[in-house]
């Protein structure tokens, strides 16, 4: 089922990977972005397009990293802090089983 899935996966990355040189080869009308302070060098507006992509992928890519590493830490915290009171449960349940 693993072996599928990866199959299935580079197919999915293949296509990609051919409708962007696709899209590319179709749009090759040169522009140039205008920003408040600096106009770019023109670019096909494939490039463009494919850059935002691109960018927003990473983008995309680094908060969802940020917020795993935020997981992780409280999870850990919870987790020791877990283990502390499951201690202290015990040692308390030992005291009481004592004073019986």
């Amino acid at each position: 089922m693993a072996g599928l899935r990866k199959i299935l996966i580079t197919l999915l990355v293949l296509v990609l990977i051919l409708l962007a040189l696709v899209f590319s080869l179709n749009n090759q009308m040169a522009v140039s972005l205008n920003f408040l302070l600096f106009e770019t060098q023109p670019h096909g507006v494939a490039v463009w397009i494919i850059m935002a992509f691109v960018i927003g992928a990473l983008v995309g890519i680094l908060i969802t990293s940020m917020a795993t590493v935020r997981t992780s830490v409280s999870r850990r915290h919870l987790q020791k802090r877990l283990e502390r009171t499951e201690q202290a449960l015990e040692k308390s349940r030992a005291q009481n089983d004592r004073a019986l």
